[in-house]
């Protein structure tokens, strides 16, 4: 198929490009390097320096023979999109291009407005281009878990069957983000789930937890291949902040009480289940929505499973429980559902202590590049 991936120099975005890419799919991918400007005005850094798309399509040419594609601009600006719609023509199009932060986005005014125009301006017009240029092409948006919260029932897979004074419907699950980035999730859905129902648009919605992880079948072969990886609070997912504290010596940092449950899910399994949702797409006039999701774990364990490893491995690794700069439940109920992936094919790859240790390992490697000053800030949900 052709595939246009939307935010392609992201953590996800490369890896998924390569991934597809090795399959045989014909790929081109977009990005105007949001993350790395932010991470620029912010002070905060990856673990290692990361080559510019053009250097990494070269990068990936020379090790795979395989051509990949790419539009560097801004996929707010209607020229821009069309232009690259028009050219390329895709059957199926990844949508990770929106500013990924909830710290980011609860910072102040002007992290929130610039999160709200990226994101719903981005999937408004990609719906559009979606509908001018390419009617029947397939989009796979990249949704979050964090769109559901922590409600105090079982967590359905995107839609709940109500039945009300004798009377039956079935609903999009009730949302209810705890930060702005996750509401913008939950406005793109609801935007997506409108044009589903008046263009009979194609989508499937993945529903994702944090991701952890380095390393995809690709960069395994050549560490030049590996994603963007951050370890601060705005953009690092908790296990990677955790993996890089530990190398350190920096006491692995729990938000309060540490009883935040989630559904996780590894880098490798993030991958397999975008090249599922391109090969099995959902039908005219579908919204699909997958949990996308493969074990679920609380903050306190998660440490406790860094600190585990890491000694092991000769690591001096403490566990501090720090005031939460967020506004969450830290003791809750969480039971999400997460089968349709595994129904198409999924084979989950856990966090077991051997992929603790590779990870630990590869970071080590590394440890040189980790700046401590920038692992945590205390940036705060904004207060009311």
């Amino acid at each position: 198929m052709r595939v246009l991936i939307l935010g392609m120099d992201g953590y996800l975005g490369w890896p998924t490009a390569m991934a597809l890419s090795k399959e045989g799919h014909e790929v081109c991918g977009v990005d105007n390097y949001l993350r790395r400007n932010i991470c620029r005005e912010q002070d905060v850094a990856p673990l290692f320096p990361t080559p510019n798309l053009h250097e990494r399509v070269r990068l990936w040419e020379a090790v795979s023979g395989k051509k990949i594609g790419v539009y560097i601009g801004d996929l707010k600006e209607w020229t821009f999109i069309s232009r690259v719609f028009q050219e390329f023509q895709p059957d199926a199009v990844i949508h990770y291009a929106e500013q990924p932060s909830a710290p980011y986005s609860m910072l102040n005014r002007e992290t929130a407005m610039h999160t709200m125009n990226n994101n719903l301006t981005v999937t408004a017009n990609v719906i559009f281009a979606v509908k001018e240029f390419c009617p029947e092409a397939h989009i796979i948006k990249l949704g979050t878990m964090g769109e559901y919260g922590t409600p105090n029932i079982d967590i359905e897979e995107g839609w709940l069957d109500v039945e009300y004074k004798g009377r039956k419907e079935k609903f999009l699950y009730p949302r209810q983000g705890s930060s702005l980035y996750h509401t913008t999730k939950i406005m793109d859905t609801d935007m997506l789930w409108f044009y589903v129902r008046m263009w009979g648009l194609r989508v499937t919605d993945l529903m994702q937890g944090p991701v952890y992880g380095l390393f995809t079948e690709e960069s395994e072969q050549d560490e030049r291949l590996l994603p963007f990886f951050n370890y601060d609070e705005l953009f690092g997912t908790v296990i990677n902040r955790f993996a890089v504290q530990a190398v350190v010596g920096y006491p692995l940092t729990v938000y309060g009480k540490g009883g935040q449950t989630r559904g996780y899910i590894n880098i490798k399994d993030t991958m397999n289940c975008v090249s599922l949702s391109v090969e099995n797409p959902a039908q005219k006039g579908e919204l699909r929505i997958f949990n996308q999701i493969t074990e679920t774990f609380n903050v306190k364990e998660l440490a406790d499973k860094v600190k585990g490893v890491g000694s092991q491995l000769g690591l001096e690794v403490q566990i501090k429980s720090i005031p939460n700069p967020r506004i969450e439940a830290e003791e809750h109920y969480y039971n999400p559902k997460f089968t349709g992936l595994v129904d198409l094919g999924l084979k989950p790859n856990y966090l077991t202590d051997e992929v603790l240790e590779n990870m630990l390992k590869a970071i080590i490697k590394h440890r040189k590049n980790i700046n401590k000053s920038k692992i945590y800030r205390g940036f705060e949900w904004h207060k009311k």
